[in-house]
C-alpha cells in the first residue's frame, strides 16, 4: 500500500468511528428519553395480553406469531411485571432502528450530517416515538424491516452475496413476529426482479437465505397447520372490522403525519428522487422499488397506514444523502448553502414528544389534547381498579360458591388485568371467548357462577338465564376508555342458555 492510500485509510477510520459514535449517541438519547418516561400511567391492554401469553409460551398465537411474547417472557424473567422493564425492549428496538437509519445513509455515501439527519428523521416519526413508549410487536417489526434493508444495501455496496443468509434470517424472524412483513418481502423480491440484482437469482446464497427464512418460520407454520390456520380467520376478521369502521380510509393522508413526521416530508420525498431520478442512486434503486411496491400493495389491500412506517428509513437515508449533495454543491459555487434543517427537526421532535410520549398529567388540558389524537394512554388507565372491583364481588360470594366461581371477560385487556393483578386477591384465572383465551377453554368442571364483564346487559341476558348487576367499572381519574364507556357494568350470572361446548363456540370472537 503506498503512502497516499495509507494516509487516506488512516484518516477515514477515525471519521467513521466519530460518525458511529454520534449515531450511537442519538440512539442512546432516544433510549434514555423512553426509560425516564415509560413508568407513567399503566399497562396498555395489548401489553397485558402479551404478558399473559408470555407465561404460556408456544410456537404461535391466534393474533400474532411467537417472537414478541418470547421477548415479553425475557422481560418478565429479568424485571418481573415492570412497565419500564417490559418497555425497555421496544425502546431498544426503536433506538437501534434509528442508528441503523444513519448507517443506511452512510452506505449510500452520506457524510456525518446526512447520517445525523437520517437518524433524527426516523427518531421523531410519531409511530417511532409511540412504539418506543409501548410494548407491542410493531417496534420489533420496525427494526427487522430496517435491518433487512440495511443488509440488502450491504449486499450491494460490499458485493458479497453471502449476505443473503443474513437477509433471510432477518426476514424469517420478521415472519415470526408480525405477518405484515410479508408485504416488505414482496417489495424486496420485486426490487430484485426489477434491478440488475436479479443476477443473484443464479446465486446459491440467495436461495440458501430464502431456505433459512422458511426454516426459521417453519415452527409457526406447523402450529398454524395444527390449529386450522386460525390466524387467517383472525386477520380476515380484523381487516374486515378495520375497513368497516373506517380505520383504513386515512391510509394516504396518514403517510404525512403518522408513519413519518410532517417536517420530514421534504426528506423522504427527496429519497424517492434520489433512487429514481439521480444517477448516483441507480445502484440502490432496489430500495426505491421495495418502498413503492410495498406502498402499492398495502394501499390496494386497504391496509392500516402504520403498516408502511418501517419502509420510510430507506427514504430518509437517501433523502438526507441528496440534501447533503445539494448543500455541498451550492457551497462550492459560493451560493449560500441550504442550512441544516435543525429548526424543522427540533419542532418536529417537540411536537412528537408532546403527543406521543407519556408526559401529560392525567386529566389536564394537555392530556385531553393528546386523547383527541390517539387513545393509547387512555387504555392504560384503570386496570388495577377494575381487578379490585372484581375481587370485591368475588369475596362477597358465599364460600361454597367461590370454589367454583369463574370470571368471564369480553376482551383480552380485562382478562390480562385479572390474570396479572388477580392472584393477590385470590382470584381464579379469567376465561374469555377472545383470541387465545378461547383456545385455552373454560376448564373442567365449567365454572358456576360467573362474574361477567365486558358485555352489555342485553348480551348478558342473551347468554345466561339469570344475571344481576354486581358492580361497575370506574377509575380514580374518571378517564373515559373502552371499559368505562362501552360496557361498564359487571354482572353476576348463572345458567348459560346453551350447554357449555355450544356456549363456548357461540362466544368466540377476534379482537
Amino acid at each position: 500500500m503506498n503512502g497516499s492510500a495509507l494516509n487516506k485509510t488512516r484518516s477515514w477510520r477515525p471519521a467513521v468511528f466519530r460518525e458511529t459514535g454520534l449515531l450511537i449517541l442519538i440512539g442512546l438519547v432516544n433510549l434514555l428519553v423512553h426509560l425516564f418516561t415509560n413508568h407513567a400511567y399503566g399497562f396498555h391492554r395489548d401489553e397485558l395480553a402479551f404478558i399473559d401469553n408470555a407465561r404460556r409460551l408456544d410456537w404461535g398465537y391466534v393474533s400474532y406469531p411467537p417472537l414478541t411474547p418470547f421477548i415479553a417472557r425475557l422481560a418478565l424473567t429479568l424485571f418481573g411485571p415492570s412497565l419500564v422493564g417490559l418497555r425497555l425492549f421496544s425502546s431498544l428496538a426503536m433506538s437501534t432502528a434509528v442508528v441503523l437509519t444513519g448507517f443506511l445513509a452512510r452506505e449510500l455515501g452520506g457524510g456525518r450530517i446526512a447520517q445525523i439527519v437520517a437518524a433524527v428523521s426516523t427518531a421523531i416519526a410519531p409511530i417511532v416515538v409511540i412504539q418506543g413508549a409501548l410494548f407491542q410487536y410493531v417496534a420489533f417489526d420496525y427494526l427487522l424491516w430496517v435491518l433487512a434493508a440495511f443488509l440488502l444495501l450491504l449486499r450491494i455496496t460490499r458485493d458479497d452475496p453471502r449476505l443473503w443468509l443474513g437477509i433471510g434470517a432477518v426476514l424469517g424472524l420478521g415472519m415470526m413476529n408480525k405477518y405484515t412483513i410479508a408485504f416488505w418481502i414482496t417489495g424486496l423480491a420485486a426490487g430484485v426482479l426489477l434491478t440488475p440484482l436479479r443476477r443473484d437469482l443464479k446465486s446459491p446464497w440467495l436461495w440458501a437465505g430464502a431456505g433459512l427464512s422458511v426454516l426459521i418460520f417453519l415452527p409457526n407454520l406447523i402450529w398454524q397447520v395444527g390449529h386450522d390456520f386460525i390466524s387467517l380467520d383472525f386477520l380476515s376478521s380484523i381487516h374486515e372490522r378495520d375497513v368497516r369502521i373506517g380505520r383504513t380510509q386515512g391510509f394516504l393522508i396518514e403517510q404525512l403525519f403518522v408513519t413519518a413526521n410532517p417536517v420530514t416530508i421534504p426528506t423522504w420525498a427527496a429519497g424517492l428522487v434520489y433512487y429514481f431520478r439521480r444517477p448516483e442512486g441507480k445502484p440502490y434503486r432496489i430500495l426505491g422499488w421495495a418502498f413503492l411496491v410495498t406502498f402499492l400493495l398495502l394501499f390496494l389491500s386497504q391496509g392500516r397506514s402504520y403498516y408502511l412506517a418501517p419502509a420510510y428509513p430507506v427514504l430518509f437515508a437517501a433523502g438526507s444523502r441528496l440534501w447533503e449533495q445539494s448543500a455541498s454543491a451550492e457551497q462550492a459555487n459560493r451560493v449560500r448553502p441550504v442550512g441544516v434543517p435543525v429548526v424543522r427537526l427540533t419542532i418536529g421532535a417537540l411536537v412528537s414528544a408532546a403527543l406521543m410520549l407519556p408526559l401529560a398529567p392525567v386529566g389536564s388540558a394537555w392530556w385531553h389534547a393528546v386523547s383527541e389524537v390517539h387513545d393509547n394512554f387512555q387504555e392504560q388507565i384503570g386496570w388495577p381498579e377494575l381487578t379490585e372491583t372484581v375481587a370485591g364481588i368475588y369475596a362477597s360470594l358465599p364460600e361454597e360458591q367461590r370454589s367454583r366461581a369463574g370470571i368471564l371477560t369480553g376482551n383480552y385487556g380485562e382478562a390480562g388485568a385479572i390474570n396479572l393483578y388477580g392472584p393477590q386477591y385470590g382470584l381464579p384465572q379469567a376465561i374469555s371467548g377472545i383470541n387465545d383465551y378461547w383456545l385455552r377453554g373454560y376448564g373442567n368442571p365449567a365454572p358456576e357462577p360467573l362474574i361477567v364483564l365486558g358485555y352489555s346487559a342485553e348480551e348478558a341476558d342473551m347468554l345466561f338465564t339469570g344475571c344481576s348487576t354486581a358492580g361497575e367499572i370506574t377509575n380514580r381519574y374518571g378517564v373515559p376508555n373502552q371499559e368505562t364507556t362501552f360496557s361498564p357494568q359487571i354482572f353476576l350470572c348463572r345458567g348459560p342458555r346453551q350447554p357449555w361446548p355450544e356456549f363456548w363456540q357461540a362466544i368466540q370472537s377476534f379482537g
